[in-house]
């Protein structure tokens, strides 16, 4: 009994051997016998079996889908304007001047082709054609249009020939009689990857629209142009739930006096050149007060812009290019609500002559617009640029 409850492990009862080779042995196998040791070896095995196993097989991450690529290599470069990299680097993390050399994307593996690469997103399974799907537009800034603001940083003025932003950076259209249809994709700038696919794979046509916040705005704006889109510049409006929502410091805030509204509106559109107008981002208390649209269209008509929103001022007017859209494509985010939405802008542009749908930067709706406006034409109906519905 008392051997059953000792506190003694049990390779302690080896017996002792008369010769030295015995005493090895004795102690070879009570170390055997020791499970601290053994586990210890088998540890050992195991790690020197697996670093065995990766030097005959390569990387164990070789399956998964991050790769890592050169940014000359990537669809992003296509047609891009000269410094855009520069633009586009990090200020937040980097030293003024320093571009990375590589990106890092959770994407499949690029085609190793020289006029295309292949960019999936999250959930989808079709990679999407990188390309120049219009014509460049001008790169900006256009002479003539910009001049210092407060601080020297450069805001749109009208030209003295009369010439506004609202239509030298619109793309150019030509109507065919058909009925038009023009879809904004807002929310860009803040997620590269969908910002890259939104420039690349959507028809020139489509209007895209920039946060003011994002990191290397003109480069975005930039290369937004250079692959034929125009570009509308958002403007963080107060919402109806402010501030429990804010949309930033720069937020247009319907109680502000008029010069503190014009003052954060110049810090804003001081952030970027080449939009032919402002769009909305929220707003809904904003666009409510007769006081503070006064100052907003009065800042933009001083400008020579153009106001494009969401719906949410769909009954303002004023005395410059405007046009709101008729519905949100993408409040439902799966493909086939999606899809309904387009359908229905079909509907309205046949009943109306014209319709403007608004959608935000997810994939799945860049997915669908790609798809959507691929067979527009063939359904009797013209794709056209959101300044060509601006109306005063």
């Amino acid at each position: 009994m008392a051997a059953m409850f000792s506190r003694k492990p049990a390779y302690a009862a080896a017996a002792p051997v008369s010769d030295a080779n015995g005493d090895l042995r004795a102690r070879l196998m009570a170390a055997v016998a020791n499970p601290y040791i053994a586990a210890s070896g088998a540890a050992f095995l195991f790690l020197m079996s697996l670093a065995g196993l990766v030097l005959v097989t390569g990387d164990p991450k070789a399956g998964a889908p991050s790769i890592r690529v050169e940014l000359t290599k990537i669809g992003a470069t296509k047609n891009a304007p000269e410094g855009w990299k520069e633009a586009l680097a990090n200020e937040g993390e980097h030293e003024a001047g320093f571009v990375p050399d590589t990106l890092d994307l959770s994407a499949k593996p690029i085609v190793n082709a020289p006029a295309e690469a292949s960019i999936s997103f999250p959930g989808e399974t079709d990679a999407a054609p990188v390309h120049a799907p219009g014509g460049a537009l001008p790169q900006a800034p256009i002479a003539g249009l910009s001049g210092p603001g407060p601080g020297g940083a450069p805001l749109p003025i009208i030209a003295a020939n009369g010439r506004t932003a609202a239509e030298a950076y619109a793309r150019p259209f030509t109507a065919n009689g058909r009925p038009k249809v023009s879809v904004v994709i807002g929310g860009l700038g803040l997620n590269p990857q969908t910002t890259r696919a939104a420039i690349e794979t959507l028809p020139g046509e489509i209007t895209l629209s920039f946060a003011p916040y994002a990191e290397g705005l003109q480069g975005w704006i930039d290369l937004a142009r250079a692959n034929g889109h125009e570009v509308l510049l958002e403007t963080p409006m107060e919402p109806a739930d402010y501030p429990a929502n804010d949309p930033g410091p720069y937020t247009l805030i319907a109680a502000n006096r008029p010069e503190d509204t014009v003052r954060k509106l110049e810090w804003l559109m001081s952030r970027a050149t080449g939009y032919f107008g402002l769009s909305n981002y929220l707003g809904a208390r904003f666009v409510e007060s007769d006081a503070a649209m006064n100052t907003f269209n009065a800042a933009l008509k001083s400008r020579g812009l153009a106001f494009v929103d969401d719906g949410l001022a769909a009954r303002r007017g004023g005395a410059i290019p405007r046009a709101s859209a008729d519905r949100v494509i993408d409040d439902d985010l799966s493909a086939e609500a999606i899809n309904i939405q387009l359908r229905a802008l079909e509907t309205g542009a046949g009943a109306r002559g014209q319709s403007l749908g608004s959608g935000f930067a997810y994939p799945v709706t860049i997915n669908q617009v790609r798809a959507w406006a691929a067979g527009l034409n063939a359904r009797g109906m013209q794709l056209a640029p959101a300044s060509a519905l601006a109306r005063r």
